[in-house]
């Protein structure tokens, strides 16, 4: 059935797997056309999602594959690619989170981050997603480029997993943007275009990290750290944080890590 997606090349590939993850995120924005208004303790449950999503996937589809690779090339003890990507992918956010002016959920805006600019408060907070998404895009690019290596670790199947898991945790994502864009009194359409575009940048940043790895093949293993580390410093910088914020919802943001954890294990470890 998947026959003619196979034989694609890795490229073309990343980009149909980060066209759907932003599917997704633009099918998660279109919610504002038939809600106002998120209740908080489903908004927390959907950060949590995420959260847990990424979590699994750093390690199931990124980190031990990176483990495994470098094993099969010995070029270099195991553990150093995955510890060094890693460590890159976090010090990588770390400055983007420091340089581009973005502003997280439930944050007032004397709270917003990176370069101090009068841009709206709407702005900024696409901008804080946007930056949330460079990694989800980069981790399934790398994903689909790994398999123009040739390596055993390396699978379609494992390179679907993760773009369907990023997929799934997108889909609320838009929806915890355009939404609340609305309640800021932005229009439905303005609303959902924004909460949409924000999922836009994940295509070109799996086209780059599927190229990348596809013509620079030593540095794969790297590269799958890397995404790790950047969706991990987003987990523990953005996702968690706002998850926590109302204290009178914070089971349900446990409750919805510890579900998108699950549905991203399960979907990596049965597909993959």
């Amino acid at each position: 059935m998947f026959d003619w997606f196979a034989n694609l090349n890795p490229i073309t590939q990343a980009l149909i797997g980060t066209l759907f993850t932003w599917f997704l995120t633009a099918l998660g924005a279109s919610m504002v056309f038939f809600f106002k208004s998120i209740n908080r303790k489903v908004l927390d449950s959907m950060l949590g999602f995420a959260a847990g999503v990424m979590i699994a996937a750093s390690f199931w589809s990124l980190l031990a594959p990176a483990i495994e690779m470098a094993e099969v090339t010995g070029r270099e003890p195991s553990w150093f690619p995955a510890t060094v990507g890693f460590l890159l992918g976090g010090i990588f956010l770390w400055i983007a989170d420091r340089l581009i002016p973005h502003l997280h959920l439930g944050y007032p805006t004397s709270e917003a981050e990176g370069i101090k600019t009068s841009w709206q408060r709407s702005i900024l907070l696409v901008l804080a997603i946007t930056l949330h998404n460079i990694p989800e895009g980069l981790a399934v690019g790398v994903a689909f480029g790994a398999l123009g290596a040739d390596l055993p670790s390396a699978s379609l199947a494992g390179a679907v997993a993760l773009a369907i898991g990023i997929g799934i945790q997108n889909f609320p994502e838009g929806a915890a943007v355009s939404v609340p864009l609305r309640r800021e009194g932005l229009s439905r359409a303005k609303s959902f275009w924004y909460g949409q575009l924000s999922g836009m940048v994940e295509p070109i940043a799996g086209v780059l990290g599927a190229a990348a790895v596809l013509f620079i093949r030593p540095i794969l293993p790297y590269a799958l750290a890397f995404a790790a580390g950047a969706m991990i410093f987003v987990v523990v910088e953005e996702l968690i944080p706002e998850s926590q914020l109302d204290k009178l919802s914070t089971d349900f943001s446990t409750a919805g890590a510890m579900l998108g954890f699950a549905i991203m294990m399960t979907l990596d470890v049965a597909l993959g």
